[in-house]
């Protein structure tokens, strides 16, 4: 059924990042987008096959079937006013919702449709989230829904989403009306949400019932042969469905042609087909239904642009077909639970049952990854190898360890982020209650484009920013990586820095003292504890358990020499036997051992070494590094949450009017002239300096005698700009005699500034720095070379808090200078801290501004000074355009295809 020619007038095009992929509440995956005029066959088909109470609910009456001019208003719609989003699944529309405004009013109504099918699948909750953020860009402010009182599902839907809804009920209809402000609580209604169906989503990767291999092989040389052997070789729990339309059999097992010729349903599918079948594969598997994709075949993103958009139009077909996708060019998925047993993996060998969870993006390097856990002894409870992390990434694999009983130590090995502020939010909320301990790789050098998005490397700067914010135990190499996992899967979190050393060398464990001393730690003990090369193994337990219960002592560190002495194999289960009734992290190095010794290892159900098992390292510092990295964990984790102030004289909308003003005049963006930059930074409370702009000297005598005497002058020439020593700023002008030969002194014809003279204090600079990859940084140094030769800056990532401002305050190693240096009196570091934090939420609002930079921030003592106050911004620059990375979280949506 289609509309009547006459009234086919095309709407306006929607806004592009109105469309979007969405993880459903039960993992699997639909497409979002606004309505179009062409849905209108679509729209009657979600009709039809909907039930007649499903249709009385929606229209409050036995409606049937729409008529054209209903279907017509219904498709047609002006993306302000009205707007419609529908959900789709194929080609299918399972889902439609609507709002439409009342005229003269910010309220707007909406109501929802969904296929009987597809109920409680959470989508009406997806449509609202979307629907209220299109109208909140369209101004819109409250919502009002009539609802059946019958209709209890509906009625959740509006009064579950975290907004504060008025009821009132009257003649068997709900009347609901909520304004649509993005909160604090609708935001965590979104994220609970979010965590769920994702996680959902990766279950269903993980724990199939059933297994397909596409491209499975007789040759002992295909990757279909390995993939199908080592699914069979582990044992996995459920059926397994060889596809190979050349062979009956493959491996012993019944082969089937392609895979809709499997009589049964199938959960998951391993492809391991050439790149150009691959397309054909996934349309079948999407008539077959299959719920999930390890796609092993290479050939896509890591080939070129034209492997790139294969891969795009890979993942965009899966997504619409209810599927997420592992790949392409991974190495595949474990799962190490009994129940399950799989291994849709290239590793012929992997790690026993354990505690960690370990996500590795590169699958050429994902073999020798899990051969080292396998020999360090740390039992994994699941592995995925992303690869070209087309789809599932990193951050869904937090979404799935963050509630899966099964995993309490989280590895991680990444090449690049897909959403970094995701990321980091997601890993501090992990982090609270289980490590997450990663390498990242790219440090110095670009990564290759169809593996991590993108071809030059990621600062460093925002990736320790990005670490720090988050907790994330950063390590520098794989060895690391293991040498910190198998510590935190073993041993408890110590619960502070002083180190006890016990051993049966002197030269040894001086060496060790040095090593804890150099990385931050503390000695328990102003000596290391040596019981001598004739030391006994009961005298090592004795010295061990002295060192165990000493209040003093917050962690063990065991070195022993075993050719010294004889009967040595007995020192081992002395050193175990401390460390198993310890509620204090030991360590040891046996110089010749690395992992988990059998000596060393308290074994679990599954014959892996548990709880209380003792990693021994091949070197002494290496045991210190990993056992300061814990440390230094374990003292974030104790960090209060801290809080992201409401700065109630915020005006948000005048501050948004000055960038929008600015990007219609240049849409590609511009540099904001100096009363652009004072209205932006007055309506978020910066307190400046009193500025006038001029452009002749008796202008600067007449805004001086306005300002107040003594005053600067500074030139607006980019170049001259701070530049006191190229002439550019001129200082302490006391009277107009001063400020005209001063104005004549300045370099250059550009516009002159005359400010306010700030009383003494310490220069500081504070910074946005916009990363194409991470968003926002919020930056903060002391003024001078310290910053600006030494590079001496302490970074921070979004959203920030008040003991995030704090630390950064404190971060640079100039900070002494603020904090009384040399019988000076401290600085007003609460104010400081108050400058980060509006500096943080202006670039939190405002993405469209790309940098900013203050300086100078003047800071002196906390008493009143120079009209009461103790800080002034005296200068600074701010360039906006375009937004080149998302830090709004907006609605629920799934990560652009790379």
């Amino acid at each position: 059924m289609t509309a009547t020619p006459a009234e086919d007038d095309a709407p306006p095009t929607p806004p592009r990042h109105w469309e979007a992929d969405i993880v459903a509440a039960d993992g699997g995956t639909v497409h979002l987008r606004p309505i179009r005029p062409e849905d209108a066959d679509a729209l009657t088909g979600l009709m039809d096959r909907s039930s007649d109470q499903t249709r009385y609910y929606r229209f409050f009456g036995p409606m049937k079937r729409l008529s054209a001019k209903e279907l017509h208003r219904f498709t047609h719609v002006d993306h302000d006013s009205r707007v419609a989003f529908v959900v789709l699944l194929g080609d299918q529309i399972i889902g439609v919702g609507r709002y439409d405004r009342y005229p003269g009013t910010d309220d707007a109504e909406v109501a929802f449709l969904i296929e009987d099918a597809h109920q409680r699948r959470g989508l009406g909750s997806v449509l609202l989230e979307h629907l209220a953020a299109a109208a909140r860009e369209r101004g819109i402010k409250r919502f009002v829904a009539e609802v059946l009182a019958q209709n209890s599902t509906m009625v959740r839907v509006f009064q579950d989403a975290g907004y504060k809804s008025q009821r009132s009920y009257e003649d068997g209809v709900v009347h609901l009306t909520f304004p649509i402000e993005q909160t604090e609580d609708a935001l965590a209604v979104t994220y609970e949400r979010e965590q769920r169906s994702e996680s959902r989503s990766i279950a269903r990767l993980l724990t199939p019932s059933s297994v397909a291999v596409v491209g499975a092989s007789n040759d002992d040389g295909k990757i279909g042969n390995a993939l199908l052997r080592h699914l069979l070789d582990y044992g996995f729990a459920g059926p397994i469905y060889p596809v190979n339309p050349s062979a009956r059999h493959v491996r012993g097992v019944p082969a089937y042609a392609d895979i809709e010729a499997i009589p049964d349903d199938v959960d998951l599918a391993v492809l391991a087909v050439p790149a150009d079948e691959v397309a054909g594969v996934v349309e079948a598997c999407r008539r077959k239904r299959v719920r999930g994709l390890v796609v092993v075949s290479g050939g896509f993103g890591e080939s070129g642009p034209e492997g790139r958009e294969a891969e795009r139009r890979l993942v965009a077909s899966a997504r619409a077909s209810g599927m997420r996708v592992v790949g392409p060019n991974c190495l595949g998925i474990v799962n190490t639970d009994p129940g399950v047993r799989l291994n849709a993996s290239l590793a012929p060998m992997v790690p026993g049952r354990g505690r960690v969870g370990f996500f590795a993006q590169s699958g050429a390097l994902g073999v020798a990854l899990l051969e080292r856990a396998r020999g360090r002894g740390i039992g994994l409870s699941t592995f995925v190898s992303a690869g070209n992390r087309a789809d599932v990434s990193g951050n869904d694999l937090l979404q799935y360890w963050a509630t899966d009983p099964g995993t309490e130590v989280v590895l991680l090995h990444l090449e690049s982020f897909g959403n970094p502020r995701k990321f980091a939010r997601l890993a501090r909320t992990v982090g609270r209650t289980k490590p997450v301990v990663a390498v990242k790789s790219g440090r110095h050098v670009g990564v290759t484009p169809g593996l991590a998005g993108t071809s030059v490397a990621v600062p460093e700067q925002s990736v320790a920013a990005l670490f720090a914010s988050a907790g994330v135990i950063r390590v520098e190499t794989v060895a690391q990586l293991f040498d910190v996992g198998t510590l935190l899967a073993h041993q408890p979190l110590p619960a502070g820095d002083r180190v006890a050393i016990v051993g049966n060398s002197t030269a040894i464990g001086v060496l060790v003292a040095d090593a804890v001393l150099e990385e931050g730690l503390q000695l328990a003990h102003e000596r290391p504890v040596d019981i001598g090369v004739n030391g006994t193994p009961e005298q090592f337990r004795s010295a061990l358990q002295q060192a165990v219960d000493d209040e003093g002592v917050d962690a063990v560190i065991a070195v022993f020499l075993p050719p010294l002495m004889a009967g040595s194999d007995e020192f081992g289960p002395a050193l175990r036997d401390v460390a198993v009734g310890s509620t204090k992290p030991v360590v040891a190095s046996f110089l010749s051992t690395e992992g988990i010794p059998p000596e060393l290892a308290v074994l679990d159900e599954h014959g892996m070494p548990a709880r209380g098992s003792v990693p021994s390292y091949s070197t002494p510092e290496r045991a210190v590094i990993a056992l300061a990295k814990a440390s230094e964990y374990a003292r974030w984790r104790r960090r209060p949450v801290g809080e992201v102030p409401e700065l109630p004289d915020v005006d948000e909308d005048a501050a948004r009017t000055v960038v929008r003003r600015a990007l219609e005049a240049a849409p590609a963006g511009r540099e904001l002239d100096d009363d652009e930059l004072i209205a932006l930074l007055g309506a978020y409370g910066v307190p400046l300096l009193h500025t006038r702009t001029v452009t002749d000297p008796e202008a600067a005598v007449a805004a001086a005698a306005e300002i107040g005497y003594p005053v600067v002058l500074k030139s607006t020439a980019p170049w001259l700009r701070h530049r006191s020593d190229l002439g550019g700023v001129r200082l302490d002008l006391v009277d107009a005699d001063a400020v005209r030969t001063a104005y004549a002194a300045i370099p250059s014809g550009d516009p002159v500034i005359v400010q306010e003279m700030a009383a003494p204090g310490v220069a500081t600079v504070v910074e946005i720095v916009d990363d194409p990859s991470f968003g926002a940084l919020v930056s903060f140094g002391v003024g001078g070379v310290a910053t600006e030769l030494l590079g001496d800056r302490a970074f921070r990532t979004l959203p920030l808090t008040d003991l995030d401002a704090a630390e950064l305050v404190r971060g640079p190693r100039a900070w002494p200078l603020l904090d009384g240096w040399r019988g000076s009196e401290p600085v007003d570091t609460a104010a400081l801290e108050d400058l980060l934090l509006r500096v943080a939420r202006l670039a939190d609002d405002l993405p469209e501004v790309l940098r900013l930079t203050l300086e100078p921030v003047i800071v002196g003592p906390a008493n009143p000074w120079h009209g009461g106050r103790s800080l002034v911004v005296a200068g600074g620059t701010a360039r906006v355009g375009p937004p080149t990375a998302r830090v709004d979280p907006g609605p629920r949506r799934m990560r652009s295809p790379v």
